[in-house]
């Protein structure tokens, strides 16, 4: 993937000081996604539980049937976890809310 306009830089709270360059229209669409179901306190809700929300808010020309779904999930829960933009709680299964 080229870099220009339709890439973003993304981080990783997993490996601190390192990051990739991911489409920007499937991360931006995710990211909405996910801010717009997690809840903005603690305990907020599992991973399988927002990608469950979520799955409404995707277009479907970018994530057909929720096509690679999961590992866009991932990759914007860990985006914005290294930039504080959203928080987990240490529980088994771990659960994710927004950062006030």
């Amino acid at each position: 993937m080229a870099k220009g306009a339709d890439t973003i830089e993304i981080e990783s709270i997993t490996t601190p000081g390192r990051s990739a360059r991911v489409d920007r229209a499937k991360y931006e669409a995710m990211r909405t996604a996910l801010l717009a179901v997690l809840p903005k306190t603690a305990p907020g809700m599992t991973v399988a539980e927002a990608k469950m929300a979520l799955m409404p808010h995707l277009p479907q020309d970018l994530y057909p049937d929720g096509e690679k779904a999961g590992w866009w999930l991932k990759a914007v829960q860990l985006d914005l976890e290294a930039k504080h933009i959203i928080a987990r709680e240490e529980t088994k299964p771990l659960r994710l809310h927004q950062v006030a």
